[in-house]
């Protein structure tokens, strides 16, 4: 396994991290427990999940997740050996915290022990802001239009204030962002460094293939300031892993069973990208889906790829895209089809 730095922190993080967010759902215990057994034998360290999951959002699967990893730490007595990310959710759930605005100190302090302890933990190494509380762009929005009357969200530095707070209590050692803009991104790390507060480490935002709009104004923040990307959907909800070529459905996929939640897929751009990338794959004589996770890898904005699997053959195929290196013939011919039909499904 190969190992990055988590920002400015002290934690070295593996270059593929365990994505979680089908325990509880797609994933019985006993599933994500050899999941997570095989991921650490593989040397993976490195762990997301948050307070949200099991996805699709239900609250009758609210907190599923976190109470397996739970108990995954407490049967294997390893919680130290692992790197746990979790999440704060942001607004217009009902059935977390009625809905509302989330990252107030009362709310982030409950969200913070509920995560706990699901988790049967003390602390959080990295936590993050699962989505802005402000009216903006993310899970595929595009066209961003200002809302001169939105209602009132928790300024950044209140944020900040709170998140610091738990950090000298020792509940979090660092914090993150997701499914966020180049404009927050800045602000945070700049009232971070003006006012002496937390200063995130990460940013986790979708990047893949068919949706690398991470390049157009975040990846040079992430360089320049040493706050990399967490890489989410790097295979594009399964889409790039050519299962759904040619109008086909797999029994109990993730399209077969949530066709309606993932709509930045259905397109024709993104099937025509699909299909050129599955065909460089062949002239290369690897798999699609090594050819995606390859790339992920490769960039040097991102920390760390969050993979995802609902069997252990997907599992061990992603996680095998580690030994698998890209040269710059191939590169190239990755920019040529991007250019010709670039960010299908952002």
């Amino acid at each position: 396994m190969k190992f990055k730095k988590l920002g400015k922190s002290d934690l070295n993080v593996s270059l593929i991290c365990l994505g979680t967010m089908t325990y509880g759902q797609q994933n019985t215990k006993d599933d994500a427990f050899e999941q997570m057994d095989y991921a650490q034998s593989r040397g993976i360290n490195f762990f997301d999940t948050a307070e949200l999951y099991a996805v699709p959002p239900d609250e009758t699967t609210y907190g599923k997740t976190e109470e397996i990893i739970g108990e995954w730490f407490k049967k294997r007595n390893n919680r130290k050996k692992i790197v746990i990310a979790t999440k704060i959710a942001g607004p217009g759930l009902k059935w977390i915290r009625n809905g509302g605005e989330q990252f107030s100190p009362k709310n982030i302090e409950e969200a913070l022990n509920n995560s706990l302890k699901r988790l049967q933990t003390d602390y959080i190494d990295l936590y993050q802001l699962h989505w802005p509380e402000r009216k903006t762009n993310f899970f595929g929005r595009l066209n961003y239009e200002h809302v001169k009357s939105e209602k009132k969200w928790n300024s950044f530095e209140s944020i900040l204030e709170i998140l610091k707070k738990f950090i000298k209590k020792g509940k979090i050692r660092y914090i993150g962002l997701s499914n966020e803009t180049p404009w927050g991104f800045s602000k945070f790390l700049e009232i971070s460094n003006e006012k002496k507060l937390p200063r995130v480490v990460s940013v986790q935002n979708p990047y893949s293939l068919v949706n690398r709009t991470y390049e157009i104004g975040m990846s040079e923040i992430s360089m320049r300031e040493n706050a990399g990307l967490l890489a989410y959907s790097p295979l594009a909800a399964g889409y790039l892993t050519g299962k759904y070529r040619n109008n086909q459905m797999p029994k109990n996929s993730r399209m077969d069973l949530f066709f309606n939640n993932y709509p930045r897929y259905h397109n024709e751009r993104t099937y025509n990208a699909i299909d050129e990338y599955f065909k460089l794959a062949q002239k290369y004589k690897i798999s699609l889906t090594q050819l995606s996770q390859a790339f992920v890898n490769s960039r040097d904005f991102v920390t760390s790829n969050i993979i995802g699997a609902t069997t252990m053959k997907q599992l061990k195929e992603n996680i095998d895209s580690i030994d698998i290196s890209l040269n710059q013939e191939i590169i190239d011919e990755i920019n040529s089809i991007h250019d010709n039909n670039p960010n299908p499904a952002p």
